[in-house]
Order: C-alpha cells, then structure tokens, then sequence
C-alpha cells in the first residue's frame, strides 16, 4: 500500500460520477492485511527466512537477500502470535483507544503530522514508536520539504534529521519492541529484503528477433500489436560503452534531474541507490534530460524500427516523448498503461530489467483502473504482486508475455498493452513513446475523448492537442488521415466478408454448419 502521505498527495481532486467513484473504490480497496491473510498462513515466516538464508530449503522457495538488516524494530507478522507463550500484542496496549483501528488508518493520521511532532509522539509508548518510526512516513516528509535534494543517511528518519538539523548527530540504531505483531508493518519490511524468486525469471516466452527488416517488423509486431525483444540493434550506441556511473557524473555535475517529486544530482541518487533498503526505492524518471545534458541525446540514436515519430510535427508543443530511467535492483514501474495510447520502445544500456505485459483486453490480476480511465488502483507493491498474484496468472487462457531484457536489448511495448517492469540490479535505459501510422488513429481517438483535459497526459495544454495534432498531420501529410480512415474501414469490410466454405464451415468445431 501507498504511504499515507503519499495516498493523501495522490488523491484527485477532480469531478466525476460519485456513484461510479464509490464503487470503483469499493471495488479496489484491498487492504494489505487482507492480502497477506490471504495467502498460505505466515506464522513463523520470519524465522523461516532467516533459516532459508543460511541454506533451509523449507521456507517456499522465498530467501533474504544477503544484505537484508534485521526486521525494524523487532516486529513479527500476525500468525507468529498464536505461537507465542503470550498472548500479549504490544501493538494494541500502546495505541489505547485507537487500537480497533486498522494499521494502514493509522498510519495514515500519522502522516498528517510533521517530523517534529512525529518525533515527540514516538516518546508516547512502544506501539507508537514502532509506528512513527515507519520509514515511509518519513520518506513523505522527506520528499515534501527537500524538493531540490537531499543526502541520504541511511534512514529517512535520519536523512529528515540530518536535513533539518545538520549540526544533530545520526544515530541509526533503533528500539527492539517485544511482542509487536503486525502483518502491515512485517511485510512492508519483507518486501524490501526478498529476493526474486527463480520462478519469478524463468518464463520467458516472447519473441526475439535480431537483424529484421523494417517491413518485417512492421507486418509481424507493429500492425499487429505484438511486442518484440529486438537484438543487435543498439551497437552503435556510443553510450553502451561510456554510461558509467563515473562518466555520468563527471558529465552531469551539478544538474539536477527527476526523481519522483524531487530534483536530485546524479551523485545524491547514486548515493541515495547504494544505501536504501526500502519496498518502493525512488526512480530517477526524467523527460528533458537531454535539453539539460545535450552530450547524452548524442550518445544514442533511435533504432531504425521507430524512426517514424508523427508527434514530432508538433515540434516543442508535443508531450513528453523520451526519458533516461536510472535506478537499483527493485525499483521499476507498477502495471499501467502507457500515455496518449501511444507505443513504445525501451533499450537496457547497463542492467537487466523483467518484464510482465498483458494485452489490452487483459486487465492484470490486483489491478482496478477506474470506470473513466482517469486512475489505476494497484493496492501492492511490485513484489507484492508476485508473491500474491503472479502464479494465479499460470493458469490463465491469455498468459501474460514475460522476458528478461538486458544490456544491449530493445523492447517494443505496442499501444494499450498493460507492462510491469522490475530492474533486477542496477540498471540505466532510455525509452521513448512514438505515434506512427499504425497507432495515430488511436491516438487522435484517444485525444478527442471527452475527459481528455484528464487523461492526456505529458502536456500544459491537454484540452487543445488534439486540435493542434490533427491540424498538424494534414498539413505535414495531406490526406494521411482519410487515408487511413479508409483502409480502416475496409479491413472490417473484408473481416464481415466470408467466403463459401467458410459462411458453411464452424471455424470453432471445424465441422460443417447448417442454418436451416
């Protein structure tokens, strides 16, 4: 689940069907203790890890990394409870009168308070220690009052500290509490220290393709919106070989890209990389990067596959189209649906990256897009996903399509298909989104939608761009459109036709049919 900062910063303050709301919410409100309940019963999972990262094979396959530090502040999940000599919860004791509530409610109240007060109600009790020292409370607070950056302690807790009063000293050690159950608090903990299991990697069934034409690539994968791992194109990029960390900080110095809310220099989110250990590690996500480091626009060319991009005959008026992506091992992107209904292509420079897609008629397993298309509720993590709903997908009639693209590799992510990504180390890639003439229908349609002022995304002006685009095109390209307009139309034409045999023949039973 989201931070209660962050699910109050996120919450739209836009006008629609309450009713459609209402339900869409009730639809979607997944509670992470629901979902960990849900699954095979926890009790003892903590201790069962700690046997499994030195060599037990009994723990479901799941294993620790080897740099996990111990479970914050002594907290075990739920089930461990019923295993207890006591049946002492120390969780309910210190929170009094709000104990009826659930953890995700109070951490929510508790993301309405400052650091400082944060920090004074931490003094209250045990339970409210554990609490007001979750990190994500922190990391809330962190990012709404460093918005030009910040060093990285470690801790959010400390890097507020270390912010607000540099002259205090960091002290990272923290309280054990005894007898602190939560299954909240323990997996929000367990997803930032778990490995990726085998069978997480090991499907890999999409198709590759190394050294095709234009064409072939054109009538296999664009026309019929089927992505493709493409190999062998990116060898002569320059920045294979040169984007380093080092090459990139020298070169980048003092600028500052997008980290979520934030600006930072690529030396403070390196640094912030190397030392977080957190469930939703921060993505460096930035569209303008080569205005501000023209020299990285130089060290890559768009593969010949894309090179038609129509978006571009809007010149500086057209929505963000390309972005550098840098981040450690789990950090990525939830499942979402890429913007304008535009495609895309995304290169691994250094890393590797997995892969999950689903075709537009497949929504993901523990996603909610909302009735309007506005929002997309995904009530778990990355991680949290695999472990809850990743082998429900097995048996599914439409399997999602998975790979592992590394270094060196291109994958084309067609319009409307639903993506997960996952960096499975450190990992550098650029990927840009593009209109051709196989989606620009598509993507006037999605344009012109009457809530376009909601879900265009990418640009101040989201109302006129449709306008803008389509006056753009026919001036560019005359006829383009009703050109294509008119192919359209006669591919559904011979779709209705049937031929003899096939208007007396059962496709389906491959038998003969009679209509008498």
């Amino acid at each position: 689940m989201r931070g209660a900062k962050n699910l109050i910063a996120q919450t739209h303050k836009r006008k629609r069907n309450i009713k459609q709301k209402t339900a869409w919410k009730k639809q979607c409100s997944v509670s992470r203790n629901h979902i960990f309940a849900s699954r095979k019963p926890e009790a003892d999972i903590l201790h069962e890890l700690e046997k499994e990262k030195v060599g037990d094979d009994s723990a479901e396959g799941f294993s620790l990394k080897a740099s996990a530090p111990s479970n914050s502040h002594g907290v075990q999940p739920l089930g461990n409870l019923y295993f207890s000599p006591s049946s002492h919860n120390s969780r309910n004791s210190g929170l009094g009168n709000l104990q009826s509530l659930t953890d995700e409610l109070v951490l929510e109240i508790l993301g309405l308070l400052g650091g400082t007060h944060l920090g004074v109600l931490s003094t209250v009790s045990k339970s409210l220690y554990v609490f007001c020292n979750h990190e994500p409370l922190w990391r809330n607070i962190v990012l709404e009052t460093c918005k030009g950056g910040f060093l990285f302690y470690e801790t959010w807790k400390s890097t507020y500290v270390s912010a607000i009063r540099p002259s205090f000293e960091i002290l990272n050690s923290g309280l054990n509490v005894r007898d602190f159950y939560s299954d909240y608090l323990f997996q929000s903990w367990l997803c930032a220290n778990l490995e990726m299991k085998p069978e997480w990697l090991e499907r890999d069934n999409i198709v590759r393709a190394k050294g095709i034409s234009v064409e072939e690539f054109v009538s296999r994968f664009e026309e019929p919106n089927k992505p493709v791992l493409l190999e062998g194109c990116l060898e002569n990029w320059a920045a294979l070989d040169k984007w380093d960390r080092n090459y990139l900080i020298d070169l980048c110095g003092n600028v500052q890209f997008s980290v979520g809310p934030v600006e930072m220099k690529l030396e403070e989110y390196f640094r912030y990389s190397d030392l977080a250990k957190e469930e939703r590690p921060l993505y460096l996500f930035d569209p303008r990067f080569a205005r501000k480091v023209p020299n990285l626009g130089l060290d890559y060319e768009v593969p010949v596959y894309f090179s038609e991009d129509l978006f571009s005959v809007l010149g500086d008026e057209r929505p963000d189209y390309r972005w550098i992506i840098i981040g450690p091992a789990g950090s990525g992107s939830s499942f979402h649906i890429d913007p304008n209904s535009t495609s895309a292509w995304n290169a691994v420079i250094k890393g590797s990256k997995k892969w999950i897609l689903f075709p537009p008629d497949v929504v993901p397993p523990g996603v909610h897009p909302s009735p309007d298309g506005v929002e997309v509720a995904c009530p778990v993590s990355i991680i949290e996903w695999f472990m809850n709903f990743y082998n429900e997908t097995r048996s599914w009639k439409k399997k999602p399509i998975e790979c592992v693209c590394k270094a060196g590799e291109v994958i084309f992510v067609p319009n409307g298909w639903w993506h997960l990504v996952i960096n499975l180390e450190d990992s550098i890639a650029i990927t840009q989104n593009f209109v051709s003439r196989r989606n620009l229908l598509n993507v006037l349609d999605f344009l012109k939608k009457p809530n376009a002022c909601m879900i265009v995304s990418g640009t101040r002006d989201r109302v006129n761009l449709y306008e803008k685009f389509k006056k753009a095109i026919e001036a560019s390209f005359p006829g383009i459109v009703d050109d294509l307009l008119s192919k359209a139309e006669d591919k559904k034409i011979q779709k209705k036709k049937l031929s003899f045999w096939e208007s007396v023949t059962d496709s389906n039973a491959g038998a003969f049919k009679f209509s008498f």
